[in-house]
């Protein structure tokens, strides 16, 4: 017997903002990578990386007890990341619906910091090279082109099971690190309580 992955709770941009005035912030957890979450993210959010949160969910799961939002770029990261938790048994978990982009739209407060490229497009310009110097090697060495097909194929499987293994290894590159992705910062800023260690 298999079983369909349900779709996770949701929350939109403009709830999202109402409860933040009105003083009912959840605990906001962005999962992107801390490059990205650098180059702008929503004020009071907290960045635990998508790789660090699915290995250590057991942990993180000990200092999340109350409401929990969650945020990537534009959903996809946050899904997977409430599979995650859900898995480990914490309730009252939601994906914030189109991530930092339907935030961004919503002309909803941004903190800005040094721009970089976000995962997706350097996946796409990763993919995109690999793909294209393939076939135009193949014009010499015809076995290039099994190059390509290959980036296609994970390419397609990455779509199909809403996961990306290029760009976890992308991920994991210096460009998209930062000093604060490590296990016992995020411990320590989640334990401050809802307000404590945010960075801004």
């Amino acid at each position: 017997m298999t079983t369909t992955p349900t779709t996770p709770p949701t929350l939109d941009a403009a709830t999202l903002r109402e409860l933040i005035a009105a003083g009912r912030a959840p605990r906001l957890l962005d999962v992107r990578t801390p490059g990205e979450y650098e180059t702008s993210h929503i004020p009071g959010s907290y960045n635990v990386p998508l790789d660090l949160l699915k290995e250590h969910r057991e942990e993180l799961r000990r200092h999340l007890d109350e409401d929990v939002v969650l945020i990537c770029r534009s959903g996809a990261r946050a899904a997977q990341a409430e599979q995650a938790l859900a898995g480990v048994g914490l309730p009252n978990l939601k994906v914030l619906t189109g991530g930092v982009m339907a935030w961004q739209a919503a002309n909803a407060p941004i903190a800005q910091g040094k721009p970089r490229w976000d995962l997706e497009r350097q996946v796409r310009l990763v993919a995109g090279s690999i793909v294209l110097a393939s076939v135009l090697g193949s014009v010499f060495v015809p076995q290039l082109k099994w190059v390509a097909g290959f980036i296609g194929a994970g390419l397609t499987f990455a779509a199909v099971t809403n996961t990306c293994a290029m760009g976890m290894l992308l991920g994991r590159l210096p460009y998209n690190r930062g000093a604060s992705c490590d296990l016992d910062t995020i411990v320590g800023q989640l334990s401050g309580g809802p307000t404590a260690g945010r960075r801004a």
